[in-house]
């Protein structure tokens, strides 16, 4: 079916910020030789509203300093030891069994002499347990099992196994080896980002005959105020943007060759040490379900604020209205006033900022995904590496882990901002004006240029416990 909306008005993608004068950048249609002025409007119109996408980080993290080319913190591992493949050299029915550990990046088991450990066939089900009488490598172990019919699985099956206790005989030595905490230990490093405006001194004194303004309130006549704004707030962008995107400089890329190392962005972290839900949008309760079984198994954070398109927006609410009885039921008048919170008399709300099932979800709009020049733009069903994204789930709160740089545990936000600084100098936002116009004096150039400069990296602790909602 076609869709309704027609005559679609293009957006400009570039709103020629250049620094040299440009046909596009007068208006050609005033001629003084007319003998009639026209009724001209003084304000400029804000067709597009507010135009920053930047709030995100602000919403969700902190900045804080740090005087360190390299960020590093770790992280807690699992308290309890499990192995997914895990095979028998043993025939089925038999009391013993030497199992070999092949999970990926296990070169040492931590399974000792004395406890008793659960096996179960990854495909049937069936089970055993049992007890280890003996490790003989660093990657395999010895059990007896407890049952009479003894192993319920062929030879060379694959299985789970995790420990679930230990037995030992009266009289005896106690548990041989011990078992120390193990973390993992994460690192970012700050990349450089920079922007500047610059304008001559002669069009500084140039007064324009059409009322401007910015995002932040700046108004006046000079249009080399709203291009200094505009740049100004284009960076402030700039250091959220660079903050998600950022990806670090793979090994041999034309980059790192170049010399420029990169950072670990929060979409690049969630989608290599995360949770991804690849369908793009998840559209039904059983959806969530399969979500919040995944955050059990991970940190089970029990707030957490999920940054949506418009799309995901909807079909959060379009899933939470259909659980509505009158709308289930098929009535006419399928709105349920009280479950909305509407009075008869007032216009039906029929968006959600919220719901609980399981752990408590709040919903957020995020600019950012719904801007036509940002990632608004990219192609809705993409199926590429990353896909188009939907939107992110984000655990609200704080975690603690152990700083290297301070050598102690601080608690920190799930996601924070960390900015280069120290008694001499702070790089969190610099900005500084150079030439010879505007009130600078720096040099001969007959111009003012506004140089902006930060330093940062953003900190995603314990990624295991955000989702990414993207395609493909």
């Amino acid at each position: 079916m076609a869709s309704a909306l027609l005559n679609s008005p293009t957006y400009a993608l570039q709103p020629a910020p250049e620094q040299v004068a440009l046909q596009t950048n007068y208006i050609t249609s005033f001629n003084f030789l007319n003998q009639y002025l026209p009724d001209t409007y003084e304000k400029e119109f804000e067709r597009y509203g507010n135009r920053t996408v930047s709030s995100f980080l602000r919403m969700v993290g902190a900045e804080m300093p740090s005087n360190s080319d390299q960020i590093k913190w770790a992280e807690q591992g699992r308290l309890h030891i499990k192995y997914t493949s895990c095979t028998s050299a043993a025939a089925l029915g038999a009391s013993t069994a030497t199992f070999t550990v092949a999970d990926s990046g296990v070169t040492y088991i931590a399974i000792r002499i004395g406890q008793t450990v659960m096996i179960q066939n990854n495909t049937s089900g069936v089970f055993n347990k049992a007890i280890v009488t003996a490790v003989p490598s660093a990657t395999t172990f010895t059990v007896a099992y407890y049952e009479t019919a003894g192993q319920a699985f062929a030879v060379s099956t694959a299985c789970t196994v995790f420990i679930y206790g230990s037995e030992f005989k009266k009289g005896t030595n106690g548990m041989v080896g011990s078992l120390e905490g193990e973390d993992d230990i994460y690192s970012n490093s700050p990349i450089i980002i920079k922007d500047k405006y610059a304008v001559n001194g002669s069009d500084m004194a140039q007064i324009g005959w059409v009322e401007v303004t910015t995002e932040n309130g700046a108004t006046g006549y000079l249009w080399y105020l709203k291009s200094e704004h505009e740049t100004r707030l284009r960076f402030e962008d700039y250091l959220e943007t660079a903050m998600i995107e950022a990806v670090p400089a793979a090994s041999s890329s034309g980059a790192l060759t170049a010399g420029y190392k990169g950072s670990e962005g929060i979409f690049y972290v969630v989608n290599n040490r995360g949770n991804v839900w690849g369908g793009g949008t998840p559209t039904a309760l059983s959806d969530w379900d399969t979500i919040v079984a995944r955050l059990d198994k991970q940190g089970s954070i029990e707030e957490n604020v999920v940054f949506v398109n418009r799309g995901l927006s909807f079909d959060i609410d379009n899933m939470l209205a259909t659980l509505n009885g009158y709308a289930v039921s098929g009535a006419a008048n399928a709105a349920s006033y009280g479950l909305f919170d509407n009075d008869i008399n007032m216009a039906l709300n029929l968006g959600f900022s919220g719901f609980r099932r399981g752990y408590d979800f709040y919903k957020s709009d995020w600019k950012y995904l719904n801007d036509p020049t940002m990632r608004g733009g990219l192609n809705a069903t993409a199926s590429t590496a990353t896909g188009t994204i939907t939107g992110l789930l984000v655990p609200a709160g704080s975690t603690s882990v152990y700083d290297q740089i301070m050598g102690k545990n601080a608690k920190r936000p799930f996601l924070h901002v960390r900015y280069r600084a120290s008694e001499a100098e702070d790089r969190r936002y610099k900005t500084w004006i150079t030439g010879s116009a505007g009130g600078a004096a720096t040099s001969d150039l007959d111009a003012m240029e506004v140089n902006f400069l930060s330093e940062r990296c953003v900190c995603t602790l314990g990624a295991n416990n955000f989702v990414l909602f993207r395609y493909g």
